[in-house]
Protein backbone atom coordinates (compact mmCIF):
# COMPACT_ATOMS: atom_id res chain seq x y z
CA UNK A 1 0.00 0.00 0.00
CA UNK A 2 2.96 2.31 0.51
CA UNK A 3 5.41 1.52 -2.30
CA UNK A 4 7.45 4.66 -1.57
CA UNK A 5 7.24 4.45 2.22
CA UNK A 6 5.23 6.39 4.77
CA UNK A 7 5.01 10.02 5.87
CA UNK A 8 7.50 12.22 4.00
CA UNK A 9 8.66 9.33 1.81
CA UNK A 10 5.24 9.30 0.15
CA UNK A 11 6.05 12.72 -1.32
CA UNK A 12 9.01 11.39 -3.34
CA UNK A 13 7.06 10.62 -6.57
CA UNK A 14 5.47 14.08 -6.45
CA UNK A 15 8.92 15.61 -6.08
CA UNK A 16 10.11 13.75 -9.17
CA UNK A 17 7.03 14.88 -11.10
CA UNK A 18 7.47 18.48 -10.03
CA UNK A 19 10.78 18.83 -11.86
CA UNK A 20 9.50 18.10 -15.42
CA UNK A 21 6.30 19.99 -14.57
CA UNK A 22 8.35 23.05 -13.64
CA UNK A 23 10.37 22.75 -16.85
CA UNK A 24 7.16 22.53 -18.87
CA UNK A 25 5.70 25.63 -17.19
CA UNK A 26 8.90 27.63 -17.72
CA UNK A 27 9.70 26.58 -21.28
CA UNK A 28 6.31 25.49 -22.64
CA UNK A 29 3.17 26.76 -20.98
CA UNK A 30 4.70 30.06 -19.85
CA UNK A 31 5.88 31.19 -23.31
CA UNK A 32 2.51 30.17 -24.74
CA UNK A 33 0.73 32.49 -22.32
CA UNK A 34 3.17 35.28 -23.17
CA UNK A 35 2.40 34.75 -26.86
CA UNK A 36 -1.31 35.17 -26.18
CA UNK A 37 -0.56 38.35 -24.21
CA UNK A 38 1.75 39.79 -26.87
CA UNK A 39 -0.82 39.20 -29.59
CA UNK A 40 -2.87 42.07 -28.08
CA UNK A 41 0.07 44.48 -27.87
CA UNK A 42 2.36 46.47 -30.15
CA UNK A 43 5.51 44.92 -28.62
CA UNK A 44 8.55 45.05 -30.87
CA UNK A 45 11.01 43.01 -28.83
CA UNK A 46 13.43 45.94 -28.65
CA UNK A 47 14.79 46.21 -25.14
CA UNK A 48 13.74 49.40 -23.36
CA UNK A 49 11.06 50.31 -25.89
CA UNK A 50 7.63 50.81 -24.36
CA UNK A 51 4.68 48.83 -25.57
CA UNK A 52 0.96 49.04 -24.97
CA UNK A 53 -2.21 47.04 -25.45
CA UNK A 54 -3.83 47.54 -28.84
CA UNK A 55 -6.70 45.07 -28.52
CA UNK A 56 -7.55 43.26 -31.75
CA UNK A 57 -5.52 45.56 -34.01
CA UNK A 58 -2.95 42.87 -34.82
CA UNK A 59 -5.69 40.45 -35.85
CA UNK A 60 -7.32 43.16 -37.97
CA UNK A 61 -3.95 43.81 -39.61
CA UNK A 62 -3.59 40.12 -40.42
CA UNK A 63 -6.96 40.04 -42.16
CA UNK A 64 -6.61 43.61 -43.50
CA UNK A 65 -7.62 44.36 -47.06
CA UNK A 66 -4.12 45.46 -48.03
CA UNK A 67 -2.53 42.05 -47.45
CA UNK A 68 -5.56 39.75 -47.36
CA UNK A 69 -4.55 38.18 -50.68
CA UNK A 70 -1.07 37.23 -49.45
CA UNK A 71 -2.48 35.77 -46.23
CA UNK A 72 -5.06 33.70 -48.09
CA UNK A 73 -2.35 32.48 -50.48
CA UNK A 74 -0.23 31.41 -47.48
CA UNK A 75 -3.17 29.55 -45.95
CA UNK A 76 -3.93 27.89 -49.28
CA UNK A 77 -0.33 26.77 -49.67
CA UNK A 78 -0.38 25.40 -46.12
CA UNK A 79 -3.42 23.27 -46.92
CA UNK A 80 -1.95 22.14 -50.24
CA UNK A 81 1.37 21.34 -48.56
CA UNK A 82 -0.32 19.36 -45.77
CA UNK A 83 -2.62 17.45 -48.14
CA UNK A 84 0.19 16.41 -50.49
CA UNK A 85 2.62 15.49 -47.70
CA UNK A 86 0.08 13.53 -45.63
CA UNK A 87 -1.23 11.47 -48.55
CA UNK A 88 2.04 10.72 -50.31
CA UNK A 89 4.22 10.32 -47.21
CA UNK A 90 1.87 7.81 -45.59
CA UNK A 91 1.20 5.93 -48.82
CA UNK A 92 4.91 5.53 -49.57
CA UNK A 93 5.70 4.78 -45.91
CA UNK A 94 3.06 2.06 -45.77
CA UNK A 95 4.24 0.55 -49.07
CA UNK A 96 7.86 0.42 -47.89
CA UNK A 97 6.82 -1.01 -44.50
CA UNK A 98 4.91 -3.83 -46.22
CA UNK A 99 7.93 -4.67 -48.38
CA UNK A 100 10.35 -4.69 -45.44
CA UNK A 101 7.91 -6.73 -43.36
CA UNK A 102 8.21 -9.54 -45.91
CA UNK A 103 11.67 -10.31 -44.46
CA UNK A 104 13.61 -9.43 -47.59
CA UNK A 105 17.34 -9.96 -47.65
CA UNK A 106 19.03 -6.85 -46.29
CA UNK A 107 15.85 -5.54 -44.65
CA UNK A 108 17.84 -4.00 -41.79
CA UNK A 109 19.94 -2.07 -44.28
CA UNK A 110 16.78 -0.80 -45.98
CA UNK A 111 15.40 0.37 -42.63
CA UNK A 112 18.57 2.29 -41.91
CA UNK A 113 18.70 3.86 -45.37
CA UNK A 114 15.06 4.97 -45.34
CA UNK A 115 15.28 6.29 -41.77
CA UNK A 116 18.57 8.12 -42.35
CA UNK A 117 16.97 11.41 -43.54
CA UNK A 118 15.11 11.65 -40.21
CA UNK A 119 18.43 11.48 -38.36
CA UNK A 120 20.18 13.98 -40.64
CA UNK A 121 17.98 16.87 -39.60
CA UNK A 122 16.42 19.71 -41.55
CA UNK A 123 19.49 21.86 -42.15
CA UNK A 124 21.69 19.02 -43.41
CA UNK A 125 18.91 17.64 -45.59
CA UNK A 126 18.22 21.09 -47.03
CA UNK A 127 21.88 21.68 -47.83
CA UNK A 128 22.14 18.26 -49.48
CA UNK A 129 19.23 19.01 -51.81
CA UNK A 130 20.55 22.50 -52.52
CA UNK A 131 23.79 20.92 -53.73
CA UNK A 132 21.95 18.25 -55.73
CA UNK A 133 19.69 20.85 -57.36
CA UNK A 134 22.34 23.52 -57.85
CA UNK A 135 21.49 25.12 -61.23
CA UNK A 136 25.20 25.85 -61.81
CA UNK A 137 26.42 22.30 -62.28
CA UNK A 138 24.63 20.17 -59.70
CA UNK A 139 23.87 16.50 -60.47
CA UNK A 140 20.21 17.22 -61.23
CA UNK A 141 21.19 20.01 -63.64
CA UNK A 142 23.70 17.71 -65.35
CA UNK A 143 20.94 15.17 -65.98
CA UNK A 144 18.69 17.86 -67.47
CA UNK A 145 21.54 19.13 -69.63
CA UNK A 146 21.87 15.62 -71.06
CA UNK A 147 18.27 15.92 -72.29
CA UNK A 148 18.87 19.43 -73.61
CA UNK A 149 16.95 21.36 -70.96
CA UNK A 150 17.60 23.16 -67.66
CA UNK A 151 15.87 24.43 -64.53
CA UNK A 152 16.41 26.78 -61.60
CA UNK A 153 14.84 24.17 -59.29
CA UNK A 154 14.31 25.91 -55.93
CA UNK A 155 14.58 29.25 -57.70
CA UNK A 156 11.75 28.46 -60.12
CA UNK A 157 8.36 29.96 -59.29
CA UNK A 158 6.57 27.08 -61.01
CA UNK A 159 8.16 24.11 -59.24
CA UNK A 160 9.93 25.39 -56.10
CA UNK A 161 7.01 24.63 -53.78
CA UNK A 162 6.50 21.14 -55.21
CA UNK A 163 10.20 20.42 -54.75
CA UNK A 164 9.93 21.45 -51.10
CA UNK A 165 7.02 19.03 -50.72
CA UNK A 166 9.20 16.29 -52.22
CA UNK A 167 12.05 17.04 -49.80
CA UNK A 168 9.63 17.06 -46.84
CA UNK A 169 8.31 13.63 -47.83
CA UNK A 170 11.85 12.34 -48.36
CA UNK A 171 12.87 13.51 -44.88
CA UNK A 172 10.01 11.98 -42.90
CA UNK A 173 8.86 9.00 -44.97
CA UNK A 174 11.16 6.79 -42.89
CA UNK A 175 9.42 7.91 -39.71
CA UNK A 176 6.01 6.91 -41.07
CA UNK A 177 7.47 3.64 -42.36
CA UNK A 178 8.80 2.75 -38.91
CA UNK A 179 5.43 3.30 -37.23
CA UNK A 180 3.62 1.27 -39.89
CA UNK A 181 6.22 -1.49 -39.62
CA UNK A 182 5.69 -1.68 -35.85
CA UNK A 183 1.96 -2.07 -36.46
CA UNK A 184 2.43 -4.73 -39.14
CA UNK A 185 4.64 -6.82 -36.89
CA UNK A 186 1.86 -7.06 -34.27
CA UNK A 187 -0.53 -8.81 -36.68
CA UNK A 188 -0.67 -12.55 -35.91
CA UNK A 189 0.23 -14.76 -38.87
CA UNK A 190 -2.75 -16.96 -37.98
CA UNK A 191 -5.08 -14.28 -39.34
CA UNK A 192 -3.46 -14.44 -42.76
CA UNK A 193 -3.56 -18.25 -42.75
CA UNK A 194 -7.25 -18.21 -41.86
CA UNK A 195 -7.93 -15.57 -44.48
CA UNK A 196 -6.04 -17.55 -47.12
CA UNK A 197 -8.20 -20.59 -46.39
CA UNK A 198 -11.27 -18.39 -46.91
CA UNK A 199 -9.94 -17.12 -50.21
CA UNK A 200 -8.55 -13.81 -48.97
CA UNK A 201 -5.14 -13.18 -50.50
CA UNK A 202 -3.32 -10.25 -52.06
CA UNK A 203 -5.46 -7.11 -52.12
CA UNK A 204 -8.34 -8.76 -50.22
CA UNK A 205 -6.00 -9.72 -47.40
CA UNK A 206 -4.69 -6.18 -47.26
CA UNK A 207 -8.12 -4.52 -47.15
CA UNK A 208 -9.75 -7.03 -44.79
CA UNK A 209 -6.88 -7.95 -42.47
CA UNK A 210 -3.83 -5.69 -42.75
CA UNK A 211 -5.47 -2.29 -43.03
CA UNK A 212 -8.00 -2.78 -40.20
CA UNK A 213 -5.32 -4.22 -37.89
CA UNK A 214 -2.97 -1.26 -38.36
CA UNK A 215 -5.72 1.32 -37.76
CA UNK A 216 -3.99 2.71 -34.61
CA UNK A 217 -0.71 3.09 -36.50
CA UNK A 218 -2.57 4.76 -39.33
CA UNK A 219 -4.18 7.22 -36.89
CA UNK A 220 -0.85 8.09 -35.29
CA UNK A 221 0.88 8.59 -38.63
CA UNK A 222 -1.91 10.71 -40.04
CA UNK A 223 -2.02 13.01 -37.01
CA UNK A 224 1.75 13.37 -36.80
CA UNK A 225 2.07 14.14 -40.50
CA UNK A 226 -0.85 16.60 -40.45
CA UNK A 227 0.52 18.54 -37.47
CA UNK A 228 4.08 18.37 -38.75
CA UNK A 229 3.18 19.54 -42.26
CA UNK A 230 1.04 22.44 -41.06
CA UNK A 231 3.84 23.59 -38.72
CA UNK A 232 6.66 23.25 -41.23
CA UNK A 233 8.72 26.37 -41.86
CA UNK A 234 12.32 25.27 -41.32
CA UNK A 235 12.85 23.39 -44.58
CA UNK A 236 11.22 26.29 -46.45
CA UNK A 237 13.63 28.68 -44.78
CA UNK A 238 16.66 26.55 -45.65
CA UNK A 239 15.72 25.91 -49.29
CA UNK A 240 14.07 29.14 -50.47
CA UNK A 241 13.79 31.56 -47.55
CA UNK A 242 10.09 31.90 -48.32
CA UNK A 243 10.73 33.25 -51.83
CA UNK A 244 9.38 31.97 -55.17
CA UNK A 245 5.81 31.54 -53.91
CA UNK A 246 6.73 29.14 -51.09
CA UNK A 247 5.44 31.10 -48.08
CA UNK A 248 3.06 29.19 -45.80
CA UNK A 249 1.19 30.31 -42.70
CA UNK A 250 3.80 28.70 -40.43
CA UNK A 251 6.62 30.47 -42.28
CA UNK A 252 4.65 33.71 -42.01
CA UNK A 253 5.01 33.54 -38.22
CA UNK A 254 8.80 33.49 -38.53
CA UNK A 255 8.89 36.10 -41.29
CA UNK A 256 6.72 38.52 -39.31
CA UNK A 257 8.88 38.25 -36.20
CA UNK A 258 12.36 38.06 -37.70
CA UNK A 259 12.18 38.44 -41.47
CA UNK A 260 11.61 42.18 -41.72
CA UNK A 261 13.77 45.16 -40.96
CA UNK A 262 11.87 45.95 -37.76
CA UNK A 263 10.68 43.26 -35.36
CA UNK A 264 6.97 43.12 -34.69
CA UNK A 265 6.42 40.63 -31.90
CA UNK A 266 2.83 41.73 -31.41
CA UNK A 267 1.73 40.95 -34.95
CA UNK A 268 3.91 37.82 -35.03
CA UNK A 269 2.21 36.59 -31.85
CA UNK A 270 -1.20 37.20 -33.41
CA UNK A 271 -0.17 35.21 -36.50
CA UNK A 272 1.12 32.46 -34.19
CA UNK A 273 -2.25 32.31 -32.42
CA UNK A 274 -4.06 32.08 -35.76
CA UNK A 275 -1.63 29.35 -36.79
CA UNK A 276 -2.36 27.48 -33.54
CA UNK A 277 -6.13 27.66 -34.06
CA UNK A 278 -5.63 26.61 -37.68
CA UNK A 279 -3.61 23.51 -36.76
CA UNK A 280 -5.76 22.68 -33.72
CA UNK A 281 -9.02 22.77 -35.68
CA UNK A 282 -7.77 20.59 -38.53
CA UNK A 283 -6.12 18.14 -36.11
CA UNK A 284 -9.26 17.77 -33.99
CA UNK A 285 -11.43 17.15 -37.06
CA UNK A 286 -8.93 14.56 -38.31
CA UNK A 287 -8.71 12.91 -34.88
CA UNK A 288 -12.50 12.66 -34.63
CA UNK A 289 -12.74 11.05 -38.06
CA UNK A 290 -9.80 8.66 -37.52
CA UNK A 291 -11.04 7.54 -34.09
CA UNK A 292 -14.48 6.83 -35.50
CA UNK A 293 -12.86 4.88 -38.31
CA UNK A 294 -10.95 2.75 -35.79
CA UNK A 295 -14.22 1.81 -34.12
CA UNK A 296 -15.92 1.00 -37.43
CA UNK A 297 -13.16 -1.29 -38.66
Amino acid sequence: MYPFGKRKARLIPYLYLSIPLLLYVVFGFGPSLVTVLFSFTDATGVRGQAWSFVGLENYKTFFGASNAGDRLDAIGRSLYFAFAVVIIQNAVGLFMAILINKKLRGDKLYRAVFFLPVVLGVTVSGLIWQLVANPLGGPAQSILNFFGTSSNFFGDYNIAFELIIFVQIWMYMGYSMTIFLAGLQTIPSDLYEAGYMDGASGWKAFTNITFPMIAPSFTVNMLLSIIGALQTFDIIYVLTGGKFNTTTLAFDVYATAFGTGTADYGLASAVAMIQFLFVFTISMVALFYLRRREVEV
